[in-house]
């Protein structure tokens, strides 16, 4: 399956995009982007993988992670990059794109309580801006464990991640969008919620970017 933002052939779905316009307030990030977190307990354990190639405009300005494992979670590594261009040297006008490529992600926390594995072969998520706006967008392809995805995903799309009898063991929430209303915005592709019917509690964050109009 390739989920993606602007085609849909086969079995592809569309994704969300965003796009916002106006005046970035100090405390908004100039543009960030990583590959994903994980931070939850089960069965008294608790699982935690730090924030994976987090990269900044401000720096550091790209990031490699290596494949990493705990119990129940997996993320394949990945690259991020956060770049500014300058557009306009004389009025020192810039833009920015922040960007993080995920692989081989895979989450099994849910197959010990009756749910199914999960896997994504890879994903990207993208946020840019310019004086005028910004925009975020995310791709992702080789999703398994997860079906029956509407096309367009909507933002904030809750998937309920169920066992056979219909006992929600965790929700997936897609396209997770914040605007402020300062211009600025936030984007994270996908994040899992633990249910207690899972005997965890906790979650799974895949693809994170966030970015505010250039000075």
């Amino acid at each position: 399956m390739i989920i993606k933002r602007t085609a849909l052939a086969g079995a592809a779905l569309a994704a969300g995009m965003l796009a916002a316009t106006g005046t970035a307030v100090a405390d908004s990030p100039a543009g960030i982007a990583d590959i994903g977190t994980a931070n939850f307990t089960k069965s008294g354990t608790t699982i935690s993988i730090p924030t994976q190639a987090p990269c900044a405009v401000e720096g550091p300005t790209s990031a490699t992670a290596d494949p990493v494992s705990q119990p129940g979670v997996r993320f394949g590594g990945g690259t991020s990059s956060c770049t500014t261009e300058v557009t306009d040297p004389a009025n020192d006008v810039t833009t920015t794109t922040s960007t993080a490529t995920g692989n081989n992600f895979e989450l099994s926390a849910l197959v010990s309580t009756g749910g199914k594995r999960i896997r994504i072969g890879s994903y990207t998520v993208t946020c840019k801006a310019t004086q005028s706006g910004t925009n975020a967008n995310w791709t992702l392809s080789g999703l398994s464990g997860i079906t029956g995805l509407p096309s367009p995903i909507p933002a904030n799309y809750t998937k309920p991640l169920t066992k056979s009898d219909g006992t929600v063991l965790a929700n997936a929430v897609f396209n997770i969008q914040t605007l402020p209303g300062d211009g600025s915005m936030t984007l994270t592709m996908l994040r899992i919620d633990f249910a207690p019917a899972s005997g965890a509690s906790g979650s799974v964050t895949i693809g994170h970017t966030a970015c505010a109009p250039t000075p």
